[in-house]
């Protein structure tokens, strides 16, 4: 008896992926539309006084950050790929480290120490005799301080994706390079780098990404970007319109990076012609070269890691939060059932518009897909102003609806809600979750549900009992990453949250708001404990491959 295949059937209504994700896109487009309305006078002062500044700010922010991340990220990844060094082995891992460090929480342990009253500066004068005013000490809250910050936390996103593609370069390139007399220097520079531009483009992208989504940092430094503009627009001037006004030229300005870059590449490509060549093959330093070599690599862990944690653990032993035996665990409660909640639901959707995608390719799967996974692009402040107002509108439309047929008030329902902010983190992160997952996906043979399907399995079957399992590493990456992600978020919560509804990273913000660094140190350190988990996770990916 021989079994009949089955054909490779497709969801029975493949235009619901599209719709799903057209939802998800929703706060954008309700962005796009709210900026078409006529300025108001805020938007006018704003034009006239603060927005030349936040512009400039923004752009040289933005290039600093990139600047800085991009060449510690690339060095760091040449160096541990192509160099054999005592300590290396254990710097692969160490560089990943910052990842756990949210950016406002490493500015706020840094500002602490090099503050005038800060611990640095304090021993400085009792060892020097000088007073305030003597000696010239570098003004930590300032534009260059936060981009060094801000830099520091977020080089491992050009690390991870350059060390891999240092990694897949054939060692003849580099073989060839050092018989004409290039040193390792040079050929990095002039072999290695132009042919790892696709990674380091990624990863500049994600890291300016970051840099522009960044609220804590930059108010905490007192620095006036798009971000805090929208900010106090919402909550210091009360104009919902000027919010949205400059939450669209943002987005303007991060869609015209993107377009920028694609074409400056142009058709160009930058894969080796073949396959067969040998693996990377490490040169061994010695002596001073080693020295320096673990000196590069070292120091970037030294300012995003283990000065801020140590910082942190300090300000812990010094006070920590007088909350921790009341208030505190509701915090944490909060941060956890959201980050859960969050992490569930997007790894549901970025599965479901995947595994879609994978039973009915076509455009219909592959908008859903970029729609899908456009919020991770955009700044939580601006995904927070796309959510409010067309929840605003329609529970408006609906009091007024109930008020003329009933004569009773329906109230918010859906703005200020849980609903409504789990609605912006699923906008905002599930771009990772589907990232995740399709990395995953592309690992599995399409023979795989091919011989389950001639067994007698439908397409669904296939999925849940031979394709799911095989994928469960991925959808577990997912999962921790976008819970993570979702437990640093800061301007989405603050904008959209329910009224005193605080979760850890708005904990952390409050208390460090009003100075109190040492009682915020408990909910940063918590923080940062949460994403050593997906560091963990990763460090072991990297090891068994």
């Amino acid at each position: 008896m021989s079994a009949t295949l089955r054909p490779l059937a497709a969801p029975r209504r493949p235009l619901l992926p599209l719709l799903a994700a057209l939802l998800l896109a929703l706060p954008i487009l309700a962005v796009l539309a709210a900026a078409a309305v006529p300025a108001g006078a805020v938007w006018g002062h704003i034009w006239r006084t603060f927005l030349p500044e936040m512009l400039g700010n923004t752009a040289l922010l933005g290039a600093l950050v990139v600047l800085m991340a991009g060449s510690a990220g690339a060095v760091s990844a040449w160096i541990v790929t192509a160099c054999r060094f005592p300590g290396r082995d254990g710097l692969e891992v160490l560089l990943l480290l910052p990842l756990a460090m949210p950016a406002y929480v490493a500015g706020y342990a840094w500002t602490w120490l090099l503050d005038v009253s800060g611990p640095v500066q304090v021993a400085l004068r009792g060892l020097t005799g000088w007073a305030w005013g003597d000696y010239w000490f570098p003004e930590m809250r300032s534009l260059p301080g936060a981009a060094l910050v801000l830099a520091m936390v977020l080089y491992p996103y050009v690390y991870l994706l350059c060390r891999a593609a240092f990694l897949q370069q054939s060692t003849c390139l580099v073989e060839v390079s050092r018989t004409l007399g290039h040193s390792l220097s040079r050929t990095f520079l002039h072999v290695a780098l132009p042919l790892a531009r696709p990674a380091l483009v990624a990863g500049g992208g994600l890291v300016l990404m970051e840099t522009l989504a960044d609220f804590g940092t930059v108010q905490h430094f007192g620095i006036r970007t798009f971000t805090t503009g929208i900010y106090e627009a919402w909550f210091g001037m009360s104009d919902r319109g000027a919010a949205s006004q400059l939450a669209a030229a943002l987005l303007l300005c991060v869609a015209l990076l993107l377009a920028l870059e694609h074409v400056s590449r142009g058709g160009r490509r930058f894969h080796p012609m073949t396959t067969r060549h040998a693996p990377f093959q490490p040169v061994r330093l010695r002596g001073a070269k080693a020295a320096l070599a673990g000196l590069l690599c070292f120091t970037p862990v030294v300012l995003g890691f283990a000065v801020p944690a140590g910082a942190l653990l300090s300000l812990l032993n010094e006070a920590g939060d007088p909350l921790a035996a009341a208030r505190f665990l509701p915090f944490l409660w909060n941060s956890l059932t959201l980050a859960g909640l969050t992490a569930a639901l997007a790894v549901a959707i970025a599965a479901w518009l995947a595994w879609s995608a994978r039973l009915r390719p076509g455009r219909a799967a592959g908008w859903a897909k970029r729609a899908a996974g456009l919020g991770y692009a955009i700044p939580g402040s601006v995904i927070a102003v796309g959510v409010l107002v067309p929840f605003g509108v329609f529970d408006n439309a609906l009091d007024r609806l109930a008020r003329a047929q009933f004569g009773v008030s329906t109230g918010l329902l859906l703005s200020g809600t849980l609903a409504a902010l789990v609605f912006a983190y699923l906008v905002r992160f599930l771009g990772v979750a589907l990232s995740a997952v399709e990395s995953g996906l592309s690992r599995l043979k399409p023979s795989l549900g091919m011989a389950a399907r001639s067994l007698g399995a439908s397409p669904g079957e296939a999925v849940r009992r031979v394709e799911l399992p095989l994928a469960r590493g991925a959808l577990l990456t997912a999962g921790i990453l976008v819970f993570v992600d979702t437990m640093k978020e800061l301007p989405a919560t603050l904008i959209v949250r329910p009224f005193d509804f605080d979760t850890l990273a708005v904990r952390v913000y409050n208390l460090a708001s009003d100075e109190r660094l040492a009682e915020a140190s408990t909910s940063a350190l918590l923080i940062v404990l949460a994403g050593l988990l997906p560091v963990a996770a990763l460090t072991r990916a990297m090891r068994r491959r």
